[in-house]
């Protein structure tokens, strides 16, 4: 009994050795995406235009000085942007130090330590602060934080750390440690969920071999979980942090909103995005404005550098060691 013969459209291939030709709905699916990550491409494009057009005042007067000067004055026309590059990094990197170590342990709990029955409830409501509106979080800070600083942490510091000039200065409760604590608290869900996904994606293998030499879970944890993680690990720090650098609303309720240089911890400050919100329809004129936009480049210029040592760093530990046991 012979076989059946198979069809010539499954087991022909097409002329010349070549690829049978995609189908409409394939090349129509094509199509389609491909104008979709254009359109994505095209609006970061186009917003970086825009603020380059329309900041071009301000760089033809103040120039390159606009970037390290200290001067924000409306009133004079003279405007400065390091009193709010300084006060985004500042507030960022504050928010960062005190997030970083309390997302990573939250997620080496939920991964290693806490009870089954404890993991799901527990990781949700991490989750959850992700989902809560900015202003909830300025609302709080007016509210809970500000008081709090100003009454029991700022007096303390002030006593044990004010010789070194951080703490100095009068205490409102307002400030950029104040903004610092709101951020923090913020950011810690962005970076905990990541962790904990990347934690608990270790093959059991990995932890196994090392509990089967002896480790302890602590052991086990710094020397087969985090490392082949810890790109992971960076990516969900960078995504706070990015996350820090652009807040608005939470800050602006709570860092003071001063246009000078911040020099104390619990000293009034200010941001490039808070600066943006407060200044930007209350201006003096097209050279302000101009001004506003050229700080608003600056943020986005920022924020780009942020995401270009995000890939190096990502890049470097996944080809270095992240993602594998050492």
């Amino acid at each position: 009994m012979e076989s059946p013969t198979p069809s010539p459209s499954l087991s022909r291939p097409a002329p010349g050795g070549q690829r049978p030709v995609a189908r409409w709905p394939d090349q129509a699916f094509f199509v389609l995406v491909l104008i979709i990550a254009l359109v994505v491409i095209l609006l970061a494009f186009a917003i970086v235009a825009i603020l380059i057009y329309n900041s071009q005042q301000s760089f033809r007067v103040f120039g390159w000085a606009f970037l390290y000067s200290a001067t924000w004055n409306p009133s004079g026309q003279i405007f400065g942007a390091l009193p709010f590059v300084v006060g985004t990094l500042l507030t960022s990197a504050i928010a960062l130090l005190i997030a970083l170590p309390l997302s990573l342990g939250s997620a080496i709990f939920l991964t290693t330590a806490a009870p089954r029955w404890l993991r799901g409830p527990l990781g949700t409501a991490v989750e959850l602060l992700a989902a809560i509106p900015s202003v909830i979080y300025g609302i709080w800070g007016l509210w809970i934080v500000v008081p709090f600083m100003r009454s029991t942490v700022n007096p303390e510091l002030q006593k044990s750390l004010g010789w070194t000039g951080a703490f100095s200065g009068p205490d409102t409760g307002f400030g950029v440690l104040t903004a610092s604590i709101v951020l923090a608290i913020m950011i810690i869900p962005t970076i905990s969920a990541i962790s904990r996904d990347t934690l608990a994606a270790v093959p059991a293998a990995q932890k196994e071999a090392a509990l089967s030499l002896g480790a302890t879970t602590w052991e086990t944890t710094r020397v087969a979980m985090i490392p082949y993680s810890r790109s992971g690990i960076v990516g969900g720090v960078i995504l706070g942090l990015g996350r820090a650098i652009g807040e608005t609303m939470a800050v602006l309720m709570v860092i003071g909103n001063s246009d000078k240089l911040p020099i104390s911890l619990i000293g009034n400050g200010s941001t490039i995005a808070t600066l943006i919100a407060n200044e930007l329809l209350s201006n003096t004129g097209p050279l302000q404005i101009s001004a506003i936009l050229e700080c608003g480049l600056v943020l986005m210029l920022i924020s780009l550098a942020v995401n270009v040592v995000a890939r190096l760093l990502v890049w470097r530990f996944a080809g270095g060691g992240g993602g594998k046991a050492e």
